[in-house]
């Protein structure tokens, strides 16, 4: 390895593209690499060890492996001292060791929370019967993965019930309220066209990656995974947003650091704006061998230098309001104490003895008055100085004072995330309380503005920027039953008065459409989870031959030829190796083919896509 090493680094420099300042530029050689470039593959083909390594003979002809040797290049032991790219990509890289930023992996899917994680990675707690089977498509895998798709099942809500669209073909997509049901990253590209650069706030409360929240997995997987998982996510995010728009990512100790260095890499170190601590509940005096863990962290990014912030006020804490405890029985109240020394530097108009209405003398404090002679003296005339043989001091009326609050900064301890304590009683559990995304809404966003929500659950965030009176998308690929998004909504729609309903004086009305991606083969795929025997899967797989896309590495006789050893495997494997045989290009029907007669894409949903893809 280590001979191969050297041969290489001393190979590649004698391409002068490649070196800067006497150092190799290990990005460019890899960028070469990948684009086939004949200069350097004649270079390579020069040494017979580095040929060996990096080339095959196909049919008399030899082919360069490009994946293998960009694995190669990029491993950490070729080219270790450079700096640029371990500033750059420290801690990022993928289970094969290859760094995050440049893999072209997709990961899929993520487990929903209270799945169990097969498909050979270790099981841990069941949580219920449904079982995940993670799955990462390497670059050669894709092709039209990423292609906007069809919507369908299009329906609207509002206050007097759920309609079809038949008869409003001619809706603006652009203004309306969307809940959109599929997998997130193919809506997300499929919201593209429309709505580049129009999201003005995305707020986000992905999976932990811990075993906290039912993920409990092998941690060696999952790092890695989810870490590509929420690449593949924010880079096409990060395109939605306006250029004037913030994204709020929430999550705990867990994946909080590596958030902020993906982060960094994919909206810019100089976009961070905060990362907000929320403690979101308190472990009162348990003794364990570990401090307990009560903060999540919601990570601050805006799209661009010119971002939008409203400063927001909290209230005032108990401990505050209890120091108003002087009361001079008038009608002004109570009062507190605010002490009229300055705390800076002195300065010579208020750097003065101070004579009272009653002719006693006040010594100048050592740092001078916080204010000049005339406005100390016209607060003593108007009866708000607090004056007795020892102390003088302003006083600090509650009832001036109580809608003030303190402006907020990054450690947000005053909002709770109990059920029903702090007003704030939700008949929908799982979600964060909605004062929480209230509080981000109000620091980014003004009304009208679009708020999208990629892991929605229960739909809390759509609900909160419903009742705030701003624009929304929210996308969720699992049914949530009683705690489902539409559900809660058209609680919301019809006046629902929990969470933040009476502080912002809100009594229902508005509306919102719901929509979904068009499956194919993600309806095998839904078949196959669900089905409870052998016989049921083999009625799957006919089905798959004839009607559903496999992958290019599937051979159907070959399997139909060996199907006693595939009824020889547990119900579990046998899901999963159905699953695998599954093209996933083609989960759901791509907007390309909506023409095409297999898959019965309706008339009415025709011109409503077209409507959205701005061709009709």
């Amino acid at each position: 390895m280590q001979n191969l090493l050297e041969e290489l680094i001393q190979l590649l420099s004698e391409d002068e593209r490649l070196v800067s300042e006497g150092k190799l530029l290990k990005n460019k050689v890899i960028e070469l690499a990948l684009n086939m470039d004949a200069g350097l593959i004649k270079l390579l083909l020069k040494n017979e060890s580095i040929k060996r390594h990096f080339f095959a003979e196909i049919g008399g002809v030899l082919v360069f492996d490009k994946i293998k040797f960009q694995r190669f290049v990029s491993n950490k032991q070729f080219l270790p001292d450079s700096y640029t790219t371990f500033k750059n990509k420290i801690g990022l890289v993928n289970e094969n060791g290859d760094y995050l930023s440049e893999s072209r992996e997709v990961a899929l899917a993520w487990p929903y929370k209270d799945c169990v994680l097969e498909g050979g990675q270790t099981k841990e707690d069941q949580k219920r019967d449904e079982i995940f089977w993670n799955e990462t498509l390497a670059p050669d895998e894709i092709d039209r993965l990423l292609a906007p798709k069809v919507f369908t099942s299009f329906k609207q809500y509002d206050k007097d019930g759920e309609y079809d669209l038949s008869g409003n073909e001619k809706i603006d997509f652009s203004k309306e309220n969307l809940i959109v049901k599929g997998n997130n990253l193919l809506a997300l590209h499929s919201l593209y066209k429309r709505f580049a650069g129009q999201v003005k706030l995305i707020y986000i409360d992905p999976p932990y990656n811990t075993g906290s929240d039912s993920f409990k997995y092998n941690d060696s997987f999952n790092h890695s995974t989810w870490l590509t998982f929420m690449k593949n996510r924010l880079e096409v995010a990060r395109g939605l947003l306006s250029k004037e728009g913030s994204i709020f990512i929430q999550i705990d100790d867990n994946e909080q650091a590596y958030t902020k260095v993906l982060c960094d890499e994919v909206f810019g170190r100089d976009n961070f704006k905060a990362q907000i601590s929320w403690l979101r509940s308190s472990s009162g005096k348990t003794v364990s061998r570990n401090l307990p863990s009560d903060v999540d962290y919601l990570i601050w990014y805006s799209k661009s230098e010119s971002y939008d912030f409203f400063p927001v006020y909290t209230a005032l804490s108990p401990t505050t309001i209890a120091m108003y405890n002087k009361d001079d029985k008038d009608s002004r109240g109570k009062y507190r104490l605010y002490p009229l020394q300055k705390t800076g530097g002195p300065g010579p108009e208020t750097t003065y003895d101070y004579k009272d209405n009653k002719g006693k003398i006040w010594k100048c404090p050592a740092k001078g008055w916080r204010m000049k002679f005339g406005k100390l003296k016209a607060l003593e005339n108007d009866g708000r100085l607090y004056i007795d043989g020892k102390t003088i001091a302003e006083k600090a009326y509650w009832n001036e004072r109580e809608n003030e609050g303190r402006l907020a900064n990054n450690l947000w301890d005053d909002i709770y995330n109990l059920q029903g304590s702090n007003s704030e009683k939700i008949d929908f559990t799982g979600q964060k309380p909605e004062n929480l995304i209230k509080r981000v809404v109000e620091l980014v966003t003004k009304e009208s503005e679009i708020v999208l929500d990629f892991h929605l659950g229960s739909g809390t965030t759509c609900a909160v920027a419903h009742k705030m009176g701003r624009q929304y998308i929210g996308i969720e690929q699992l049914d949530y039953q009683e705690n489902d998004s539409v559900v809660r909504l058209k609680n919301v729609i019809n006046g629902d008065q929990s969470g933040i309903s009476k502080a912002v004086n809100y009594n229902g009305g508005g509306s919102f459409i719901y929509c979904e991606l068009m499956e194919y083969n993600e309806t095998y795929i839904n078949r196959i989870r669900k089905a409870k025997t052998t016989k049921e899967l083999l009625a799957v797989w006919e089905e798959m031959q004839e009607k559903a896309f496999l992958s290019y590495k599937v051979d159907p006789k070959t399997i139909n030829a060996n199907i006693s050893e595939f009824e020889s495997l547990s119900l579990d494997e046998q899901r999963r190796f159905l699953i695998e045989a599954l093209d996933k290009n083609q989960l759901y029907v791509n907007y390309s083919e909506i023409d095409d007669e297999d898959y019965g894409v309706t008339d009415t949903d025709k011109k409503l896509n077209r409507r959205f893809y701005w061709e009709a």
